[in-house]
């Protein structure tokens, strides 16, 4: 019986009655002294394991409690209770690791997220966790997949840099100087001269300004890594740390950006439902008995497979900003005071705003391009009207925005009145600038927070329960 390891998932899809196996897992429950379920992480199906109680003396079996990591060799044959089709006939069991059951917080019983927060080592034994993050393994191949088969580069941009991407927002300082000693300059400020790095550096909020550079010598590349913000943010939707996909073009308009973005978001989604069916056939059934307890008003139009479908299944609507609050300033929920935030040219867009968009007036996924200037980055190409720049936003049911991007601002001039305007320093951004003095040209990208992606695909209502070791505020305990 040598080399017969296989995984719970292979034994399930593909092993045959009475062919012999040998598979290891941790104990989800134990009954009668007799049947022992596990799992092994590889599928959400669990294996029952059947046991001979008198072949084991009672010291033994008190090892075998949820949480205990087992190996167990044996016979696959066929199940004659309910619950499972096969099970394993045991002949030699060992207990790999105890679980002590006073002490092992994840039972088999409903545990509230905010506990299973506290115990993020070992949340991913649960169901719910192990679907979580079975489907986000996918999706991270899928992006992977997507830009390798259309010809993309993967770019590793830097996490510790002396810039911020976005012109504003509260960065993580990066220094080796001594707190309590901090060295000063002539005006009694921290000399960051004697820094690690000679001046003030951060963890980044976004890998797409060094992207850029690639883009315009290799023409097509990626980044998918790292970021970070430090916003004192304790919302559903925000997080200090999270992964940011960043695909940057040359020679590619708006058009072809927002074009870029409904085939990528469609092809991952699509893996996702094709390759883990069954943990989102799980998710969806959890998501319709959580909303159960919920008033009508507050569930979900779609069920979650209904709703992956809905992307899939619709041509993304496009449409001008100015467009945009034309409809919602006619919408009834404006005409009868309900939206939070009136609409009116020249805000940004707020969530309320574009789920009416998506599932009231156009029902299907919905692109907003043109933005006002004064609300985006310095970065985005001005039109020529001088009030709006080519950016867009892609919106999707029950979240809103879920990816964001632009045609960059490729013109020298027209660069250098927005960052003075703006107050972004030529001078730090000198190798950016540079880009657009040698050889410049038309280019676009965007960004996609793969947390969010993450959340909209599992149904999850915070975005903590979607990454292994969420950061947020007061929050960094693992």
């Amino acid at each position: 019986m040598r080399n017969l390891k296989q995984d719970i998932k292979h034994i399930l899809d593909e092993g045959k009655i009475n062919m012999p196996v040998e598979v290891y897992g941790w104990v989800k429950t134990f009954r009668n002294d007799r049947f022992i379920v596990i799992n092994d992480g590889s599928t959400l199906q669990n294996l029952q394991l059947v046991i001979e109680p008198e072949d084991y003396d009672e010291a033994f079996l008190k090892k075998i409690s949820t949480g205990a990591a087992v190996r167990a060799k044996g016979e696959l044959v066929e199940s004659l209770g309910k619950g499972q089709d096969v099970e394993v006939q045991v002949k030699e069991l060992e207990v790999l690791g105890e679980a002590d059951p006073e002490t092992y917080p994840i039972q088999p019983k409903k545990h509230s997220l905010e506990f299973l927060r506290e115990k993020a080592h070992l949340r991913p034994r649960t169901t719910l966790f192990g679907a979580i993050m079975r489907v986000r393994s996918s999706l991270a191949f899928a992006v992977h997949e997507y830009f390798r088969k259309h010809g993309f580069l993967y770019v590793n941009t830097p996490i510790i840099t002396g810039i911020d991407a976005e012109g504003a927002g509260q960065m993580f300082r990066v220094t080796t100087l001594d707190p309590l000693n901090v060295p000063l300059d002539e005006e009694g400020n921290p000399d960051y001269k004697k820094d690690f790095f000679g001046k003030k550096t951060n963890l980044t909020v976004s890998g797409q300004l060094e992207a850029e550079t690639y883009a315009m010598a290799l023409g097509k590349v990626y980044t998918f890594g790292p970021t970070f913000r430090a916003e004192n943010s304790n919302t559903t939707r925000h997080l200090a740390e999270f992964w940011m996909i960043e695909p940057e073009v040359a020679f590619m308009d708006l058009d072809g950006d927002m074009d870029l973005a409904e085939d990528f978001v469609k092809y991952i989604i699509d893996f996702v439902m094709k390759n883990n069916a069954e943990d989102l056939a799980w998710l969806e059934k959890r998501l319709l008995d959580e909303e159960k307890r919920l008033p009508q008003n507050q569930r979900s139009e779609l069920a979650l497979r209904d709703k992956l479908q809905f992307v899939l299944d619709n041509h993304f609507v496009r449409i001008s900003y100015t467009e945009a609050i034309e409809i919602l300033k006619n919408s009834k929920p404006a005409k009868k005071k309900k939206f939070q935030y009136p609409p009116q040219w020249g805000m940004d867009l707020q969530t309320e705003h574009e789920r009416y968009l998506v599932e009231k007036h156009f029902k299907s996924p919905v692109i907003v391009y043109d933005y006002p200037a004064d609300i985006k980055a310095f970065y985005m190409r001005m039109n020529d009207d001088g009030k709006t720049v080519r950016a867009m936003d892609v919106l999707f049911p029950g979240v809103g925005e879920i990816i964001g991007g632009s045609q960059r601002e490729e013109r020298l001039d027209v660069l250098l009145e927005k960052m003075e305007k703006m107050g972004i320093s030529k001078e730090e951004l000198w190798w950016y600038v540079d880009l657009r003095r040698y050889g410049t040209a038309f280019h676009s990208g965007f960004g996609l927070g793969f947390e969010r992606i993450v959340q909209f695909v599992t149904g999850m209502g915070n975005i903590r329960d979607v990454i292994p070791y969420p950061r947020y505020p007061k929050s960094a305990e693992f």
